[in-house]
């Protein structure tokens, strides 16, 4: 005889050890930005340009979609430096030496950071360029 199926409510729940992953899994993400704020000179730059702007959104009352404009800049100024930082730090692991490649890597990586800094101060320019040089 085939046994009772325990109820929708304990079918759909992850088991208990699954959580403490999920939850453990934000406390390494948070150590690894902290590791690489700690660690990079770049990352300590953005941290301070990301305060000063929102110190001065915060000033000019920016509006929820200027808000979402600069948050997303800021986090993808943010994300970019972090993937850049992980990719120099296993391009060195893995090739101490000089290589081609692994210079090629880096150099892409950090190209990807350019990108989405310039992109910020276009956000920047066009969020805050108005209400800085109202005339």
């Amino acid at each position: 005889m085939a046994e009772p199926a325990p109820p929708a409510s304990e079918r759909l729940r992850p088991p208990d050890k699954l959580w403490r992953r999920r939850v453990a899994s934000f406390g390494h993400a948070f150590r690894g930005v902290w590791a690489a704020l700690r660690s990079e000179v770049h990352l300590q730059f953005h941290a301070l340009a990301t305060v000063v702007v929102i110190g001065l959104g915060f000033y000019y009352a920016l509006t929820r979609l200027e808000w979402a404009l600069v948050t997303l800049a800021i986090a993808g100024v943010w994300a970019a430096e972090l993937v850049n930082t992980a990719i120099e730090a296993l391009t060195d692991l893995t090739s101490p030496d000089y290589h081609p490649l692994a210079g090629k890597a880096k150099d892409v990586a950090a190209g990807a950071v350019l990108i989405a800094a310039l992109g910020a101060v276009i956000v920047g320019s066009l969020v805050f360029g108005p209400k800085i040089f109202k005339f």
